[in-house]
């Protein structure tokens, strides 16, 4: 199968917009059927992404998490806590944790006692870690531009804009709702 058959089927395995109408209308909802498919789009483009990530990640013997955690520690001076490491990742401390053990047993990092507060432990980035950083560098960064080398530069600052203000609402799938719903969530 080439690549313009398989980009076909992907695309039809996305919701259209008259799929996203006739759900909206099913369940009597006053709620926008176009900003249903952008949302579902985006959702399944970033399950693609996360996919296509651990694929493009296992070339080089990491994970996307443990690929972050070391390109953090490089990005902080290759020393940092765990603590600080959940916060710029986003994660749990016992997530970093695992991440952790994982690169530590693979000689990428090692962990000693903070240069800044001798009761706590430092994760640091070992010689091993910038080297594998380095090395992997021409292709991941190949492999990026090339995934958005469709868009013109001003289509990537708009990208940038919109992207930026998609991922301030993310949190509407995952906060509690008010016992009052915010919006049109439902035909009253």
């Amino acid at each position: 199968m080439n690549n313009n058959h398989k980009r076909i089927n992907d695309m039809d395995a996305i919701p259209s917009l008259a799929q996203s109408k006739r759900q909206v209308d099913r369940y009597n909802l006053d709620i926008d059927a176009q900003a249903i498919l952008v949302a579902s789009r985006l959702m399944a483009a970033g399950a693609k992404l996360g996919h296509a990530s651990e694929i493009h990640f296992s070339r080089f013997g990491l994970s996307t998490g443990r690929y972050r955690l070391l390109a953090d520690l490089e990005d902080n001076e290759g020393e940092e806590l765990p603590s600080q490491l959940a916060e710029h990742l986003g994660v749990t401390r016992a997530t970093v944790t695992g991440l952790i053990d994982t690169l530590e047993r693979d000689g990428l990092v090692s962990r000693r006692s903070s240069r800044d507060d001798g009761r706590q432990r430092s994760v640091i980035l070992t010689e091993e870690g910038a080297k594998k950083l380095r090395e992997m560098a021409p292709e991941h960064f190949a492999r990026l531009e090339a995934m958005v080398g469709l868009l013109s530069i001003d289509e990537r600052s708009v990208f940038l804009d919109l992207l930026g203000r998609v991922t301030q609402g993310i949190s509407a799938l995952t906060d509690e709702l008010d016992s009052k719903p915010k919006g049109n969530i439902s035909k009253e």
